[in-house]
């Protein structure tokens, strides 16, 4: 009598949308296929997914029989299944899309004047405690695999024109470093969204070697630009809502900075999220002027937008200028970066934290 091999043996397919191009080219050399042609084929389904946004096998036919059956028996090509979404009255749209596990996490595409911008996620909640923060009460669930984190583009640039990318949601980049990597790479691809480096921008709470690995590991047509979440002028202030600091302090982290290299004309970013009677008064102005001193920087000033789990308040308005204009009085880059969506649970993590809840009293 024949054993039977049941569903939950056979591996899951790998999604495609985890390979970089040069990761296809080795899996078509595979078949037998010469090195020229295999990175050729390599090309064409890039084509095919990333900019005519194909989700069937079939559908690329351009791509020999062989090639086909070889790719539809070997990775998947699910686009992700987005279960919510917010429209705010400012023209912001927050997307609650959910995993093969069951889990969810969010993407914001943030309209300007100029540009539209997609904040994704790179981690199913996040490790870091940061006390501001929505998702840092749901702690971390997992980092996102490569076609998690790329798809979340993917999926929102059938419908939008999307023209810049910041990794800003949920989770801490950094910590889900060689993933977040490797989706930058496909996001940089001419092949695929070819999106610029200079519209690409990783934000990090401050892990130092990983902002060092960085400056390693993206050089070149992959140099992203960088952004700091400060978030205080001083490390006991700075502990009291970011408890990294303690791991890595202000003149670790700034020195960080320093020695990150900057192409010309590119700066880094520090953003720094105002939090009422904490961290907004002139004195933190100027202490902040000091620790950018000698770094190409501007700064973005972001009154804090509170939700539920918070205690922190938003700052007096007034208090945000006078801050605003003690920085531009030195010639320090800065800008006030209003909160957007506040009608629609714009901050990190809340309209998942709601959708959970939901789910849960459902069950």
């Amino acid at each position: 009598m024949g054993c039977e091999v049941s569903a939950a043996s056979v591996p899951p397919k790998r999604h495609l949308c985890d390979l970089r191009m040069g990761d296809l080219a080795l899996e078509l050399a595979g078949l037998g296929l010469a090195e020229k042609k295999a990175r050729y084929h390599a090309k064409q389904i890039f084509n095919w997914v990333y900019q005519r946004k194909v989700t069937d096998f079939e559908a690329m036919t351009d791509l020999s029989k062989l090639v086909r059956s070889h790719l539809k028996e070997n990775f998947d090509l699910t686009p992700l299944g987005k279960v919510f979404e917010q429209k705010s009255v400012d023209g912001t749209q927050k997307f609650l899309f959910q995993l093969s596990d069951g889990k969810t996490i969010e993407s914001v595409l943030i309209p300007a004047q100029d540009r539209l911008t997609i904040c994704i996620s790179s981690q199913v909640g996040c490790a870091m405690g940061c006390k501001f923060c929505n998702t840092a009460s749901q702690g971390l669930m997992r980092n996102l695999e490569v076609h998690e984190i790329t798809r979340q583009v993917l999926e929102l640039s059938r419908v939008a024109n999307i023209t810049n990318i910041v990794y800003m949601g949920m989770g801490e980049p950094l910590h889900n470093f060689e993933n977040v990597c490797r989706s930058v790479e496909i996001l940089l691809s001419q092949e695929g969204l070819n999106f610029s480096k200079r519209k690409i921008t990783i934000s990090t709470s401050g892990l130092v070697p990983q902002i060092r690995k960085m400056n390693e590991r993206l050089v070149g047509p992959n140099r992203v630009n960088l952004a700091i979440s400060l978030n205080g002028s001083y490390d006991s202030q700075r502990e009291s809502v970011m408890p990294i600091n303690r791991a890595f302090p202000i003149e670790e982290l700034m020195q960080a900075c320093r020695d990150f290299e900057l192409e010309p004309h590119r700066r880094i970013t520090f953003e720094y999220v105002m939090l009422g009677g904490l961290n907004d008064n002139l004195e933190d102005a100027e202490r902040v002027m000091k620790l950018v001193e000698g770094i190409p920087s501007k700064i973005n000033l972001i009154p804090y937008n509170p939700h539920p789990a918070s205690p922190y308040d938003r700052p007096k308005e007034e208090k945000v200028e006078a801050f605003h204009r003690y920085l531009l009085d030195r010639n320090v880059s800065a800008m006030i970066r209003h909160s957007r969506g506040r009608d629609i649970l714009a901050a990190c993590g809340q309209l998942k934290s709601k959708f959970d809840e939901v789910v849960s009293v459902a069950q």
